[in-house]
């Protein structure tokens, strides 16, 4: 069972991967939210380019990923879960769901922290927002996000299949809430209470940082209900929003050599949720931005 888990990551994952990709890249031809601000051929190829170098550096410093030590903790009756006795059913439903709760709050901790903020700011620095946007994280981000879910999964004593379950879940959800997709006011409503939305989740793409700062979810959508960092709308609208932070407006930084220089490149004070007058000065700055742009 162990080897069988191990061995069918890669391609359940990457199965699932293509699958979700080419499904939701297809509703925004079809259905989009927005209109473009770039062409596909001017962001695509960065943003599948820094997930392809992704995954080539997870697979470098981390050989078994996440998967190898659940198995491991398996082995060697590590973590919480593994003191109790529960039906297996169960035990991977905790197990997906407290994964999905550390992710949540990995995501504020990147937010709060400006060295991390550093990292996790190229993410934002995406000019537009759809499928591809859900892949775009720098990879020492990546690397250090691997660390804390490796520290969750042998405390938490997750079950492999738990695992490979929350990981499928979780690169489908964020290629699902990234895309540009327009779903129906009512049935977006009620999905969200299930699941984070694009709608829900374009709101923390916004270049306003209250808004930056809201909607960290990436999978499930109550952490943000829970601990009031839940924002419905956008105050601009959706069509009407701007994509994006301040500090890299530039089309040149949508390039994947630009794109990895980020976190080297000016101040990181400007959007970190610990930032006190962050909101009204870069609001300020947006509107006067939004103003010039239009002449």
């Amino acid at each position: 069972m162990a080897e069988t888990i191990l061995g069918a990551e890669p391609v359940v994952r990457l199965g699932f991967f293509f699958a979700i990709l080419a499904a939701v890249g297809l509703l925004e031809a079809w259905v989009p939210r927005r209109k473009r601000s770039f062409p596909r051929l001017k962001r695509w190829p960065s943003n599948l380019g820094i997930a392809a170098l992704n995954t080539l550096v997870l697979r470098i410093v981390f050989p078994t990923a996440a998967i190898g030590v659940a198995l491991l903790g398996e082995e060697g009756g590590w973590g919480l879960l593994n003191v109790f006795v529960l039906p297996e059913w169960m035990t991977v439903l905790i197990a997906v769901v407290v994964l999905d709760f550390a992710i949540y709050l990995q995501h504020v901790l990147f937010h709060a922290v400006p060295s991390l903020w550093r990292l996790h700011r190229m993410h934002h620095a995406d000019l537009d927002f759809d499928v591809t946007t859900g892949v775009r994280f720098h990879p020492i981000e990546i690397v250090l996000s691997m660390g804390i879910k490796l520290m969750v999964v042998t405390a938490l004593g997750a079950p492999a299949l738990a695992v490979l379950i929350f990981e499928v879940l979780l690169n489908a959800t964020s290629l699902f809430n990234h895309g540009n997709v327009r779903i129906p006011p009512l049935f977006d409503r009620v999905l969200r209470w299930l699941v984070v939305t694009p709608d829900m989740h374009r709101v923390h793409h916004s270049w306003h940082p209250n808004e930056t700062n809201s909607n960290f979810g990436f999978n499930l959508p109550w952490w943000d209900r829970l601990l009031g960092t839940y924002k419905d709308q956008p105050r601009d609208g959706h069509e009407g929003m701007t994509i994006g932070i301040n500090l890299f407006r530039e089309p040149a930084w949508e390039r994947l050599d630009r794109m990895l220089i980020q976190p080297f490149v000016g101040p990181a004070n400007s959007y970190p949720i610990n930032g006190r007058e962050v909101d009204r000065v870069s609001t300020e700055e947006s509107s006067a931005k939004a103003t010039e742009e239009q002449h």
